[in-house]
């Protein structure tokens, strides 16, 4: 895939020349589970934020159970630009997690090659409608556990079988907060895409 930049080239705020190809890619999953936060661990350019503070108005409508330190919510979408070669930029939009954004996610979706799922297993229950909403689009993705701290571990065999993900389905495990463990999940997502768009040549 290439040189990935280091984190001291992040300050960049342009596309390099060398770059002659884009890929539009989806970061999603459901509410909280670390979408802004891997954007903003990935992004070489200061991340575009809508996030908003959660009010009392969101109590019955969004699901805050398993989530008591989260105050802030995106309420439009997250974007972020990595360089992932010289000659691939990749543009990451983060969608909002709650099922009453789906119709924001179709918005989002077009002209996306793929997406990336984030997951927490200990609401792992929680992602059956993101993946829905994505095979009913046709949209191809891969799933990456988000391993938040305190939580379980669970073997990567398991989380497959309990998403009942296909066999072909890249799965991988990261830390939001992590940029190696994130920049990993990224480069399996693209290999996964390219080599299923070149299978259809």
């Amino acid at each position: 895939m290439g040189s990935v930049l280091s984190p001291s080239d992040r300050a960049v705020d342009y596309v390099p020349e060398t770059v002659t190809r884009s890929v539009k890619l989806l970061v999603a999953g459901n509410f909280g589970v670390g979408k802004t936060t891997f954007v903003s661990s990935v992004s070489e350019i200061k991340p575009l934020r809508t996030e908003e503070t959660i009010t009392e108005a969101s109590v019955g409508v969004d699901d805050m159970a398993g989530l008591p330190g989260k105050s802030q919510t995106t309420v439009a979408m997250d974007f972020g630009r990595i360089t992932l070669s010289p000659k691939l930029a990749l543009y990451l939009f983060g969608t909002p997690g709650q099922q009453r954004f789906v119709p924001l996610w179709e918005e989002l979706a077009r002209g996306a090659l793929g997406a990336l799922v984030l997951v927490d297993t200990r609401r792992i229950e929680k992602s059956d409608e993101v993946l829905s909403v994505l095979e009913e689009r046709g949209v191809p993705y891969s799933v990456a556990v988000n391993q938040f701290e305190g939580a379980q571990h669970y073997p990567l065999e398991e989380v497959r079988d309990a998403l009942d993900l296909e066999p072909g389905t890249p799965l991988t495990s990261l830390d939001a907060r992590d940029r190696g463990t994130c920049l990993r999940s990224l480069i399996t997502l693209v290999e996964f895409l390219f080599h299923r768009l070149e299978s259809r040549l």
